[in-house]
């Protein structure tokens, strides 16, 4: 399970980090996060973290 932490969690980022900057950006609405910058800023380093983590999950994987 260790194995796949990493890859679930860096899912997870990405995806809510998708929603947070939807939200930043005002695609998604209904909160009070939107149309803020701040969250689309925060939603990309979210996104941009993600894919780091699942990346350097898979190459760890394969050695």
């Amino acid at each position: 399970m260790s194995k796949w932490l990493p890859i679930v969690l860096g899912v997870l980022l990405v995806l809510v980090g998708g929603v947070w900057t939807g939200q930043g950006l005002g695609y998604i609405t209904g909160s009070f996060m939107t149309g803020e910058r701040l969250w689309t800023s925060i939603g990309l380093v979210c996104v941009a973290g993600g894919i780091v983590l699942i990346v350097w999950a898979v190459r760890r994987r394969r050695t």
